[in-house]
C-alpha cells in the first residue's frame, strides 16, 4: 500500500510542477506581440494582391452546411483574385446536394469538382489543388463556416515570404447545442489561444487545423507528393493530414503562424460517441507525426520542446499518478486524497485564470473536462497508441445521406440565416474580448482539426 501511495503522490506532484511551468510558460508566449511595421492593410497596399484558391472537400454533406459554407466563402471582403474549387468526393448523396452545386454553378469563381469514387479528403484536396494556380491556397472544411475577412487576414500574415502556412481562429458554431458541443468550444478556443499563440511566438505552430489553412503555393509545390504518399508501417495514412503537411512545412524550414482574428467556426460532435472516434483518430495522428517532430527540435526555440514534453509526458503522469490512486483506494480502502486534492486544485486554478483572462464565467465549467480526461480521453489515447496502424477514418463512415422522404426538406437556402447570425455574434464576442486585452487562456487540449 505504502508503494502505491508513494507512487501515485510523487507522479501527480511530478505532473503538477511540470504542468505548472509549462502554462505558465504557455500563457506568457502566447501574449500578444507587436504588429509588424511591414504588416499593413491589404485594403491599402500598393502591391499586387495575391491570388488565392479556397479548396472545400467534401463526403455526403449535409446540402444546408455546405450552401452556408459555400456562401460564407462567396461573401469574402478580398480585393485579389479569388478562386473556389468545391471536390465533391464521390458522395453518396449527390442527387440532394446538387441544387447547392447549381447555386453556383454559374458563378466564374467557382469550379465544381465531381470525383467518381470516394478517394479520401487528402487526395480530393490534392486533385484541386493541381487543378489550381493561385499564389495561396486556402482548405477549408464543408462544415466551416468563414467570417467576412478570413482570407484577407491570413493573406496578410503570408506576406511574409518565409511563412508557408497559417491558421485562423476556430469556434464551434453550434456550441449552444449539447453540453458536449460547450466544452469543445471551450476547448477549440484554450488551444488555439494558447497552445497555438504560443507556438507561434516562435513560428513554429505544430498543427495548422484543416478547417481553416492557408498554404504559399512555391512550399505546396516542394511537398506535395510527400503530401500524398505519407505511409505509416506500409501502409497509406489517410488521415491527420493538416498535422502532417505542418509537420512538412517546418521540416522544408518555412514558418507556420496562427491569425487569432481570422475566425471561423465549425460544426463539433453533438454527442460522446462521435466525439471519441474523432478524438482517436487525432490521436493516431498526433502520436504518429510526434516523430518526425521530435526532429525538428533541436533546430527550434527551446520553448517547443518543452511543449512537446508537456504535451506528451504530462499526461503519462497523470495516467500513472490516477491508475495507482486508484489501485490504492480498491485494495486498501484508503482514500489517495494528496492525489485527489492536487488534481482538484489544478483543475481549480486553470479554469478560474481562463475564466478571469476570457472574461467569460463559463470557463469555470471546463473544470468538467477533467473527469472526461482522465477516465475516457486517456485510456482512448492509450487504446490509439495500441493501434497505431489502424487507418480507419471511423467517423467517416458515418455518413449523413438523407432517406428519400427527407430529400425534398434539404434544398439549402441561398442565406445563412440564424445559424450565421448566432455566429457573427460569437465572432464579434470574441473580437470585443481581443479589443480589451484577453489573448488566450491557462488551459489546452491538443485540438486538430483533421476531418
Amino acid at each position: 500500500m505504502d508503494l502505491l501511495a508513494t507512487t501515485s503522490a510523487v507522479a501527480v506532484s511530478s505532473y503538477a510542477l511540470l504542468s505548472t511551468v509549462y502554462k505558465s510558460a504557455q500563457a506568457l508566449y502566447a501574449q500578444p506581440a507587436n504588429t509588424s511595421s511591414l504588416q499593413t492593410d491589404l485594403g491599402q497596399s500598393e502591391v499586387a494582391l495575391p491570388s488565392v484558391d479556397v479548396i472545400v472537400p467534401c463526403f455526403n454533406e449535409d446540402p444546408n452546411t455546405l450552401s452556408k459554407c459555400l456562401e460564407s466563402i462567396a461573401g469574402q471582403d478580398y480585393g485579389g483574385r479569388l478562386q473556389v474549387y468545391v471536390v465533391d468526393d464521390g458522395s453518396a448523396n449527390r442527387d440532394v446536394v446538387g441544387p447547392v452545386h447549381d447555386l453556383y454553378a454559374n458563378d466564374p469563381r467557382f469550379s465544381i469538382i465531381l470525383l467518381a469514387k470516394n478517394v479520401g479528403k487528402r487526395k480530393a484536396q490534392i486533385a484541386a489543388i493541381r487543378s489550381s494556380s493561385g499564389n495561396l491556397v486556402l482548405n477549408v472544411d464543408s462544415d466551416t463556416i468563414l467570417a467576412a475577412d478570413v482570407v484577407k487576414k491570413l493573406a496578410l500574415k503570408m506576406q511574409e515570404p518565409e511563412v508557408g502556412a497559417a491558421m485562423g481562429q476556430l469556434i464551434a458554431s453550434n456550441r449552444s447545442q449539447t453540453w458536449l458541443t460547450k466544452l469543445i468550444d471551450m476547448e477549440y478556443w484554450l488551444a488555439c489561444n494558447e497552445e497555438r499563440a504560443a507556438q507561434a511566438r516562435f513560428g513554429a505552430v505544430m498543427c495548422c487545423c484543416g478547417p481553416c489553412a492557408m498554404y504559399r503555393r512555391s512550399a505546396l509545390a516542394l511537398l506535395l507528393d510527400q503530401y500524398e504518399t505519407q505511409f505509416f508501417r506500409g501502409k497509406p495514412s489517410d488521415f491527420g493530414e493538416d498535422r502532417h503537411l505542418t509537420i512538412l512545412m517546418l521540416k522544408a524550414g518555412f514558418r507556420t503562424e496562427y491569425v487569432p482574428d481570422a475566425i471561423a467556426a465549425t460544426v463539433v460532435p453533438d454527442s460522446l460517441g462521435p466525439y471519441l472516434r474523432q478524438q482517436l483518430r487525432w490521436a493516431r495522428s498526433t502520436f504518429r507525426d510526434t516523430f518526425l517532430a521530435l526532429r525538428l527540435l533541436p533546430e527550434l526555440d527551446g520553448y517547443l520542446t518543452l511543449d512537446v514534453v508537456g504535451q506528451n509526458l504530462g499526461p503519462l503522469l497523470l495516467v500513472l499518478s490516477s491508475l495507482a490512486a486508484l489501485a490504492q483506494l480498491a485494495i486498501g480502502g484508503s482514500v489517495p486524497w494528496w492525489t485527489g486534492l492536487t488534481i482538484a486544485a489544478m483543475t481549480i486554478i486553470r479554469c478560474s485564470v481562463a475564466a478571469f483572462r476570457a472574461r467569460e464565467l463559463r470557463f469555470i465549467g471546463f473544470s468538467l473536462h477533467t473527469p472526461i480526461n482522465i477516465f475516457i480521453l486517456l485510456p482512448l489515447k492509450a487504446y490509439a497508441l495500441c493501434t497505431l496502424s489502424n487507418s480507419d477514418w471511423l467517423s467517416r463512415k458515418l455518413v449523413n445521406v438523407p432517406s428519400a422522404g427527407d430529400k425534398k426538406a434539404t434544398i439549402p437556402a441561398t442565406n445563412t440565416g440564424s445559424s450565421a447570425a448566432a455566429t457573427a455574434e460569437i465572432v464579434e464576442a470574441i473580437r470585443k474580448r481581443r479589443s480589451r486585452g484577453s489573448s488566450g487562456e491557462p488551459a489546452t487540449d491538443n485540438m486538430c482539426g483533421g476531418d
